[in-house]
């Protein structure tokens, strides 16, 4: 099997080769969203993002057959899977919530906790052959017998013209990134209404919650913020961004570490006991049809998350993760509480609901290809 994954030492002919291809491929962004920031060892083309498209829904891409990247990134719920923890082929429950794909292509960071795993090309080994837990369930040295498939022949071919060897588990990986960074949400009705001038696209009710929100009582912009409301945030005009995770005082439990096993937080990656409890910074897009919601997928609904950050930190008064979490030693300063009353609450909620892009939810580009086209 060949994994053509890392990055070659590259010259700077082929750089700026790769650079000048990029920009021929045709995103369909409005003029207000950046380009998303793309390696030049896999520039975008449309036949890539086609291959990519059959792939990501074909459950031949997993251990038993019977789930494909679509089972836990569903095109309806924003592309994640609507559990509080997700399932593997193996039916092992994983400890953390999908996370939405939706503006993944801006994403600086692409776990909720690991600050090394920052291009999709390298972050996809995770799920297809991670052993904890056990998500697609590969082995490394496997190979789709893909070339056999009538369908997927003119792909590849299309996708790597001239490769010696197209169906490379390196170029699956590859056309699978492609297509990722095309789930783009541009069309809200938070979108309609700041770039398209449209003033009856939201609610009285939501602008009164997008001033909430943006209020330095509540402090939600600091960390969701720009046009990802994230600050997770990368594009094309900085290829860099932040790497920011965050502990939010969503548990303070009794012992030598805050937050309960085997959800830790970046700590499970650095060691630093500074970095206990602290998860990436997730989109808000379309957040009112992806919960549950946290990394633990332990908060069921966008008025309980309310509840939590207005608390400065969530209260758990029973059980093994009893405690006070506004008083977790490592949570961000800025989790510090507001009040919040209910017409606020309701105003806030309508507010989030303006995020919703139903245009991305039901876009046949998007959609499962083998639905129309027998595998």
């Amino acid at each position: 099997m060949k994994l053509l994954l890392l990055a070659c030492a590259l010259g700077g002919g082929w750089a700026g080769a790769a650079a000048s291809r990029q920009a021929f491929f045709d995103w369909g962004l409005p003029s207000w969203l950046p380009r998303p920031y793309v390696p030049l060892d896999n520039p975008m083309t449309a036949q890539k993002v086609t291959l990519g498209r059959y792939l990501f829904y074909d459950t031949r891409v997993s251990l038993n057959g019977k789930e494909s990247c679509a089972t836990c990134h569903r095109q309806a719920l924003a592309f994640t899977d609507g559990r509080k923890v997700s399932v593997g082929t193996t039916g092992q429950l994983h400890p953390r919530n999908a996370m939405s794909l939706v503006n993944v292509a801006y994403a600086s960071v692409l776990t909720w906790s690991d600050p090394k795993l920052t291009r999709l090309e390298d972050q996809m080994l995770v799920p297809m052959y991670g052993a904890h837990p056990v998500e697609l369930g590969l082995k490394l040295g496997d190979r789709f017998l893909l070339e056999h498939d009538p369908t997927y022949k003119p792909l590849f071919s299309a996708a790597f013209p001239g490769a010696s060897d197209p169906y490379s588990m390196g170029n699956v990986v590859k056309a699978l990134a492609c297509f990722e960074r095309t789930i783009i949400s541009k069309n809200t009705p938070y979108d309609r209404y700041h770039y398209g001038g449209d003033d009856h696209a939201v609610s009285e009710a939501a602008k009164r919650g997008e001033e909430l929100f943006f209020s330095e009582p509540c402090k939600c912009f600091q960390c969701h913020s720009g046009f990802n409301f994230s600050d997770a945030t990368r594009s094309a005009r900085s290829h860099d961004g932040d790497l920011p995770f965050h502990n939010t005082g969503l548990y303070n439990v009794v012992g030598p570490f805050s937050y309960p096993a085997p959800n830790r937080g970046t700590f499970e990656h650095t060691g630093l006991t500074t970095d206990m409890g602290a998860f990436k910074t997730p989109t808000l897009r379309n957040v009112a049809v992806t919960g549950p919601n946290m990394h633990d997928g332990s908060i069921a609904t966008l008025g309980e998350v309310l509840d939590h950050y207005s608390s400065g930190g969530r209260t758990i008064a029973t059980g093994p993760n009893a405690g006070v979490g506004s008083k977790n030693p490592n949570k961000d300063p800025r989790i510090a509480g507001f009040t919040l009353t209910a017409q606020g609450k309701s105003d806030m909620i309508a507010f989030l609901e303006t995020l919703t892009d139903e245009d991305l939810l039901h876009d046949p580009k998007l959609s499962d290809p083998w639905l129309n086209h027998g595998k």
